[in-house]
């Protein structure tokens, strides 16, 4: 395994001579992932790559991730750490046809000829699909209690409440 981490691989040589690569990335590196995280200041991705074929002879690279992303809990709005650890299998591919012959478990991985991958892409590209649609931080309570209504905001919020009070002023007089 490599410590050094290059911009830009060449998947397809990297996978003919079954390279491994091993790396850390710091949150605030990652400009798309920003958006989502409650403060990108804190913390790291630890990643690995290792490029291979599989025994049927399908290029593969096997990305290892394990992050805390720092998210607001829409449930209580308080910061907390949402921890993501995955292996994820892609199958590589020079063509979008190809995608139907990959084994299962594996992801699709649309390559060009030149085969360029860029490893910090990719491992934000699965950090930002690991992020959940609507953050919830482990251990808080669901509030499921029912508020009742007084009788004084039932007329306020009731648009025809004033009609029907002015109907009962035109009988009355």
């Amino acid at each position: 395994m490599s410590t050094d981490v290059p911009e830009i691989l060449d998947a397809w040589r990297m996978v003919a001579s079954r390279r491994g690569f091993e790396g850390r990335l710091p949150l605030s590196s990652l400009t798309r992932l920003r958006e989502a995280l409650a403060d990108a200041d804190a913390g790291d991705v630890a990643f690995s790559l290792d490029f291979d074929r599989d025994a049927m002879q399908v290029p593969y690279v096997e990305l290892r991730i394990e992050a805390g992303l720092p998210l607001v809990c829409q449930r209580t709005l308080q910061r907390f750490v949402f921890p993501v650890s995955l292996v994820q299998r892609l199958g590589l591919l020079r063509d979008e046809a190809d995608e139907a012959g990959l084994p299962e478990g594996y992801e699709a991985l649309l390559l060009a000829d030149d085969g360029e991958l860029r490893p910090m892409e990719l491992v934000e590209d699965e950090l930002i699909l690991a992020v959940p649609v609507v953050p919830v931080q482990p251990g808080s309570e669901q509030v499921e209690r029912d508020w009742p209504v007084t009788a004084e905001e039932e007329v306020r919020a009731n648009p025809f409440a004033a009609l029907t009070a002015l109907k009962k002023q035109d009988r009355n007089n």
